[in-house]
C-alpha cells in the first residue's frame, strides 16, 4: 500500500508530467525504465531508489527552481517512509483464539488417545503454521530491506589525503604531462567526527555527515552527496593516471565508485548535495554552516577528465559557495539565497547545493554544521563518510573529454593555461 508520503511525491510526479504533455512511453525511454515502471512511480506504488531518476524525470518536464526543491523534500519523505515500513518488524498473528483452551492439568503421557491429544495436536500444527509464515515474512525483509535502502552509500569512498597533497589509495603511474605525482606519505588529520557542548553529551553524528542521532544525541541528520553532478558535464575529476588507462565516465550514481577506484580529487570546483532533516516532530535550528581546512597545499599536477559532454543547465536553488583559494573559506548564500539560520524537523526537510572552488590550491576540508533544539546545541561534522572532502585546482593540466558515439574513447580537449601544452 503506497504510504502518504509516496502519494504526495506522486502527485507532484503526475502534474510535472501532465504539464509537460508527453506520454508514459515517450518518458520511460528517456529515462531508461520501463512503462510500468514509471507508472508506478506516478501511481505512488513505488519511490525511486535515487533521487537522480526524479531529477531526471523533472528535467524531462521542464520543472525550475523551487519545482526541484519541493521535488526533493518529496521524494526524502517518500524514501524514508519507505525504510520505516520495511525495517518494521513483522507481526505475528495468534493463531491459538480460534482454538478451545485445552484443561489447566494434563498428563504428561497420554495412554490412549482422546480429545486431550487431539486438541493439543491441532494447536502444535496451527502453532507451526504460525511460525513458519513470520519466518517467510522476517527472512526477506531482512535480507532484501536493505538492498533497496538508498539513505546510505555503501560505495567506497577515496583514501585521504596525505601531508605532500596525493591520496593513500591511488596507484603511482606516470603522468602525460611528465610532472612527478606527490609523496604518499599518511595523512594527518586526527579531528573529530562530532563534536559537541556540554548541553549535549548523550550522542553524536557519525562521520561523513550520515550521523543519526540516538536517545538524546544529535536531534538532525545529514545525507552527503560528494559526488553529486551539477549538470551532466558540469563535473571534472584529476587522476594521476594516463587517459588510456581511464575507463569511460560514470552515471552520477555510480560516481563514488569510480572516483575511489582511481583515486580522483574534484577538478577546480566540487559540487555537493545536503540533504538536512531533524529525527522528530520538534524543531532544529540549523544556526550556520563553517568550513574547516585540513591542509592547503599546491594544485595536483594530474590529468583533468570531465564527466560528459553536452551541458544543461543546474539547481540553483538553496545554493552556496565556498572559496577555497581564500585565506578563511567560507559558506556565502548565491543567487539571492538567504543566509542561516533555517529550521528543520522530520517533516520539513531542507536540501543545500555546496559549490566549492578551488584554483591556485589543493585543498583538503569539511563542514561543521551549528545545531540547536530547546536547550541542547552542538556541531556536527559534514565529510566524505569519514574523510575530508578534496578539491584540487586545475589550470595548465591535460583536459580530456569523451564523447558519446564513434570510437567511444577519451579524447584531448583544451589545455586551461593557452601558455602550457599537453
Amino acid at each position: 500500500m503506497a504510504t502518504t508520503e509516496a502519494k504526495a511525491f506522486a502527485e507532484l510526479l503526475t502534474e510535472l508530467k501532465d504539464r509537460s504533455g508527453q506520454s508514459y512511453g515517450a518518458l520511460a525511454a528517456k529515462l531508461h525504465v520501463s512503462t510500468s515502471t514509471l507508472h508506478r512511480y506516478c501511481n505512488g506504488d513505488a519511490v525511486p531508489a535515487e533521487f537522480s531518476a526524479a531529477e531526471r524525470f523533472g528535467r524531462l518536464c521542464g520543472a525550475k527552481g523551487e519545482e526541484f526543491v519541493e521535488l526533493h523534500r518529496r521524494w526524502i519523505l517518500a524514501d524514508e517512509a519507505r525504510r520505516r515500513s520495511r525495517s518494521a518488524p513483522p507481526v505475528a498473528v495468534p493463531a491459538e483464539e480460534s482454538v478451545p483452551d485445552a484443561p489447566e492439568a494434563e498428563p504428561a503421557v497420554v495412554a490412549e488417545p482422546g480429545p486431550a491429544t487431539s486438541r493439543r495436536g491441532k494447536r502444535l500444527y496451527i502453532t507451526l503454521a504460525a511460525a513458519a509464515v513470520v519466518a517467510a515474512v522476517a527472512v526477506p525483509a531482512l535480507v532484501f530491506g536493505p538492498l533497496n535502502d538508498s539513505s546510505t552509500d555503501r560505495s567506497p569512498v577515496a583514501s585521504d589525503v596525505s601531508d605532500s597533497g596525493a591520496p593513500t589509495s591511488a596507484p603511482p603511474s606516470s603522468s602525460p604531462s611528465g610532472s612527478p605525482s606527490p609523496d604518499k606519505s599518511p595523512s594527518s588529520d586526527t579531528s573529530p567526527s562530532a563534536k559537541e557542548t556540554p548541553k549535549d553529551k548523550a550522542g553524536g553524528g557519525e562521520a561523513g555527515g550520515n550521523g543519526k542521532g540516538a536517545a538524546g544525541g544529535v536531534p538532525v541528520t545529514v545525507k552527503t552527496r560528494p559526488y553529486a553532478f551539477e549538470s551532466p558535464c558540469s563535473q571534472h575529476y584529476l587522476i594521476d593516471r594516463p587517459a588510456t588507462e581511464i575507463p569511460p565516465p560514470p552515471n552520477e550514481p555510480d560516481a563514488p565508485g569510480w572516483v575511489a577506484a582511481l583515486g580522483g580529487v574534484a577538478s577546480g570546483s566540487q559540487f555537493i548535495e545536503l540533504a538536512l532533516q531533524g529525527t522528530g516532530s520538534e524543531t532544529v535550528v540549523l544556526n550556520d554552516l563553517n568550513v574547516r581546512v585540513v591542509g592547503s597545499r599546491p594544485p595536483l599536477a594530474w590529468n583533468d577528465f570531465a564527466m560528459g559532454v553536452g551541458c544543461g543547465g543546474g539547481v540553483t536553488t538553496r545554493a552556496f559557495s565556498v572559496d577555497l583559494d581564500a585565506g578563511r573559506p567560507s559558506v556565502e548564500p548565491q543567487g539571492g539565497q538567504r543566509d542561516f539560520p533555517y529550521k528543520v524537523s522530520e517533516s520539513d526537510p531542507e536540501v543545500f547545493y555546496i559549490t566549492a572552488n578551488a584554483s591556485a590550491r589543493y585543498v583538503s576540508w569539511y563542514l561543521e554544521l551549528e545545531w540547536s533544539s530547546g536547550d541542547r546545541d552542538g556541531t556536527l561534522r559534514i565529510d566524505d563518510q569519514g574523510k575530508p572532502f578534496r578539491t584540487s585546482g586545475s589550470e595548465g593540466r591535460p583536459s580530456f573529454d569523451y564523447p558519446l558515439g564513434g570510437d567511444s574513447k577519451w579524447e584531448t580537449a583544451a589545455v586551461n593555461d593557452p601558455d602550457q601544452n599537453p
